[in-house]
């Protein structure tokens, strides 16, 4: 994707007979956790149910579900103020959201992201806290490229794109 295709979007993630598979799942979930989590629950899988969402060029939101347990992972906070899923991850982590004096003082430095939630998401996938920080924290790359990422660090690099593509060509 380049700049001007950036979109939002969210994709489910799930392993089926030792094999990863992906697709795409509607985009009115971009800004609706609980239905985020309703749909991952939807989809069973043997390592819990992935949910990738991308919201434009701002920021991305990292779900993991087994069963009742949801791991979430935000990678800026400061979106909370602009966006409905990230301000609804912030709720479900139950981490404040920055007050206006707090948001200048994060928004001062515009090479920071403030991540919030479960950094250790992926770490018995082979992502470990210390990587994926470093990624949503790489001011280089955007949300879509950041999952690409995470994607092929986990080994699903080829359902993720084969996902993309079937909407995004």
């Amino acid at each position: 994707m380049t700049d001007e295709d950036v979109l939002d979007f969210a994709i489910v993630v799930f392993r089926e007979d030792d094999h990863w598979e992906a697709g795409m799942l509607p985009v009115a979930l971009t800004s609706d956790l609980r239905g985020l989590i309703h749909a991952l629950r939807q989809q069973p899988s043997m390592s819990g149910t992935i949910g990738l969402v991308a919201v434009g060029d701002e920021f991305f939101v990292a779900l993991r579900v087994f069963g009742d347990r949801v791991n979430l992972f935000l990678s800026d906070i400061t979106a909370s103020w602009d966006w409905p899923i990230a301000r609804q991850a912030l709720d479900f982590l139950d981490v404040p959201v920055p007050d206006e004096a707090e948001l200048d003082a994060i928004l001062q430095d515009e090479e920071i992201a403030l991540p919030a939630g479960d950094l250790s998401i992926f770490a018995d996938l082979g992502l470990d806290e210390m990587e994926l920080g470093a990624l949503s924290g790489d001011f280089e790359l955007l949300p879509d490229e950041v999952l690409s990422s995470i994607a092929t660090r986990l080994g699903f690099s080829e359902p993720f794109e084969r996902a993309l593509d079937s909407v995004f060509g």
